[in-house]
């Protein structure tokens, strides 16, 4: 299996000022293409630095290396010339590529007020300069990316604004220096994704021990698990030969863990709820969420077709106005109670129209907290015009954010197991 390495360059990525989007991409589609990616790197916009990645990556045994970023027109940009160098290559002058790049960017120059145009033409000559041995890959934007070689080892170099590198990567990976190192062939690392609610990482971690003896051996799968949102996610990574080793380990994990294994294909619970709400019209009853819930329902598309708002009824009095909780209730159980969010959902049912209903009310923290209601406790309840309930009270660990983030996913299981058949 070929291997790569992905070399992300900028400051301000490297800082945290501006997130990766290329690095997950890349690899994603390289698993696409058959190529395993080994290493993702980052980089500041500084010559040795990138040289030394450079070197670290092809010390690794890697077929492939993958830049992104650098490519601009300032003196920070040095990716070109730097991974030049490092191919024992130099750069031209390429006037063709000049006049082109200068026809891509005057009509937006003629609309900006006082434009530098010398310094314009500077900048413009500086992105003109390629590699005298190599492949130049056209501009999308303003920057042309290349392929080059370094030994043994391919290096395809790409933009950084994620929009420019995902269109010029076709044109690499269509160039026939890639398909020589990948061949016409080349078949996609299978990728299975499942997900698990309410088992913990040591728990899936027993099940991987057990199947790995039961079933001689997982050495043809690169499994990882984590925790994210409140579920344990289970990546498997193999070659197509090994589908029939996954199959058996899914099979296992199926019979260990049947009720808590939601999602088999990928699919995420917010999409797992979207298919359940199918004909239902949902609404929902947020205090601690403020929004959250309501924000994940509607992020899937097609969600208007079932999806009919919601309540953020943060104070009591916006619960007792809108969505018409007795004040006694509150008086004697609290807001954050089983009772106030059963309160809650009926009051968004009316309210709204709808014929299913979903709450949350809690304490998100820092402080607010009791002996009886520590920070984290979060009750919800999801109801139904008809009058079926499934009702929770949990202490949701983290810190504000977290815990009003994991209510989310709390909420959507609780929806899910409404509306199971």
């Amino acid at each position: 299996m070929l291997r790569a390495g992905i070399v992300v360059t900028g400051t301000e990525v490297l800082t945290g000022r501006v997130a990766d989007a290329n690095g997950p991409w890349l690899s994603e589609h390289l698993r696409k293409v058959g190529v395993d990616v080994a290493h993702l790197c980052v980089c500041g916009d500084r010559r040795e630095d990138l040289l030394a990645q450079l070197k670290f990556l092809t010390d690794q045994d890697v077929d492939l290396i993958v830049t992104s970023g650098g490519l601009g027109p300032t003196a920070d940009d040095m990716t070109l010339p730097t991974v030049a160098e490092f191919a024992g290559t130099t750069l031209i002058f390429d006037g063709v590529l000049e006049a082109a790049i200068m026809d891509r960017l005057r009509p937006m120059a003629n609309r900006w007020e006082n434009v530098d145009w010398e310094a314009l033409r500077v900048g413009i000559a500086k992105q003109a300069l390629v590699p005298a041995r190599g492949q130049i890959l056209d501009p999308v934007g303003t920057a042309p990316g290349a392929i080059m070689s370094a030994g043994d080892v391919l290096i395809v170099v790409l933009p950084g604004p994620p929009h420019e590198l995902q269109r010029m990567w076709q044109t690499a990976v269509n160039a026939a220096p890639f398909r020589a190192l990948v061949g016409d062939d080349a078949s996609a690392i299978e990728e299975t994704v499942l997900r698990l609610y309410g088992i913990t990482e040591p728990d899936i971690a027993e099940t991987l021990r057990l199947a790995e003896n039961a079933l001689g051996g997982l050495a043809s799968l690169e499994i990882t698990t984590c925790l994210r949102r409140s579920e344990v996610e289970v990546v498997t990574r193999f070659d197509p030969s090994a589908r029939s080793v996954w199959q058996r380990l899914y099979e296992f994990i199926r019979a260990r863990h049947g009720v808590a294994l939601f999602s088999s294909d990928g699919s995420t619970v917010d999409e797992v709820v979207a298919a359940l709400l199918h004909g239902r019209r949902l609404a929902v009853a947020e205090s601690c969420t403020a929004g959250l819930l309501g924000a994940r329902i509607a992020d899937v598309p097609g969600s208007s077709a079932y999806f009919l708002g919601g309540v953020i009824s943060y104070a009591n009095d916006v619960k007792v106005g809108q969505l018409c909780v007795d004040p006694d209730l509150l008086a004697s159980h609290g807001a954050v109670s089983p009772e106030v969010a059963e309160a809650m959902a009926d009051g968004a049912l009316k309210a709204l129209g709808a014929d299913i209903a979903v709450s949350t009310t809690g304490v998100a923290g820092p402080g607010g907290g009791s002996p009886d209601k520590p920070v984290g406790t979060v009750c919800f309840c999801a109801k139904t015009a008809a009058g079926e309930k499934v009702e929770l009270r949990v202490v949701i660990p983290g810190n504000r954010n977290q815990i009003r983030e994991r209510a989310t996913t709390v909420a959507l299981h609780l929806l899910r197991r409404l509306l199971l058949p």
